[in-house]
């Protein structure tokens, strides 16, 4: 039978092409295109720093500043403690048979007005080095309240703004800005789920508690020195003086550890979260 295509060549079956014309035709059909190559493009990590859809910020040179001016803090308060001995020492001579035959007291005008020196120096440094040092602790507490936020989004009872502003409430400022210390310190565990054991909150505690005390006995003692006018009446109130003193240090050298051990554990916490592996 005659090619259906160049009708000369012959071919087995009629209507249908030679094998010649079978052989052009498939070199002359375009290719059929190739199935797409489908390519997985890998999600790109988030910057260091970036937890989630929030962003960590160290509270290492904060915590370093505020550790150091409470240590500055409590150098002072030994200051203050050193002066109002040396005023509570006239007094009490004074106390102990300070008059001489013609009525006069037995201490000099001098030695009054040094150790009326010592004391208005050692406070007025003090007042200053407590107001710097609550600048940078409330700074330092924001930053890591604002840290542990990423570490547990749901965890506060209320939102970073009250690690500042709990600290101006009037009354609430004795009991709210322990809750956000405990709340942060809780969330910065390496597991905040887990168990009380692990970080427990005993330094938290321990460290508020004093500073309730400071504050308690700090007023007693401005107010009985402010008014006293006796010998005994300044006796009275260094005595107190000295014990608000005493009791600010040790407030301070809990603040410090505090400090040190909670920017420890965010540090540490942000480290393992920046180097854990990532889905892409």
């Amino acid at each position: 039978m005659p090619c259906s295509q160049c009708e000369h060549r012959s071919t087995t079956s009629a209507g249908t092409p030679c094998p010649a014309c079978t052989g052009q035709n498939a070199a002359a059909a375009p290719a059929a295109p190739a199935a797409p190559v489908t390519t997985l493009t890998p999600t790109p990590a988030p910057p260091p720093g970036v937890v989630g859809s929030g962003v960590l910020r160290s509270p290492v040179g904060l915590g370093r500043a505020a550790m150091i001016l409470l240590l500055l803090v409590a150098v002072a308060d030994v200051a203050s403690i050193t002066a109002t001995f040396n005023m509570r020492r006239l007094m009490a001579g004074v106390l102990d048979g300070g008059f001489v035959d013609d009525g006069f007291v037995a201490v000099s005008e001098r030695d009054a007005d040094f150790a009326d020196a010592m004391m208005a120096v050692t406070s007025f440094a003090g007042m200053a080095l407590v107001l710097a040092t609550m600048v940078v602790f409330i700074i330092w507490f924001h930053r890591v309240r604002c840290n542990a936020g990423v570490f547990a989004t749901d965890w506060f009872t209320n939102g970073t703004g009250m690690a500042i502003g709990s600290w101006f409430i009037p009354i609430g400022n004795l009991w709210i800005p322990r809750r956000v210390a405990v709340e942060t310190w809780t969330a910065s565990r390496a597991d905040h789920l887990a168990h009380s054991r692990q970080e427990p909150i005993t330094l938290v505690n321990a460290w508020w508690t004093a500073w309730l005390i400071t504050i308690c006995l700090g007023r007693v003692a401005g107010r009985l020195y402010d008014r006293a006018e006796t010998p005994g009446e300044i006796v009275s109130a260094a005595n107190f003086l000295v014990a608000a003193d005493v009791t600010n240090i040790v407030a301070a050298v809990l603040a410090i550890l505090f400090v040190r051990r909670l920017t420890h554990m965010q540090h540490t916490k942000a480290l393992a979260l920046s180097q854990a592996p990532r889905t892409v």
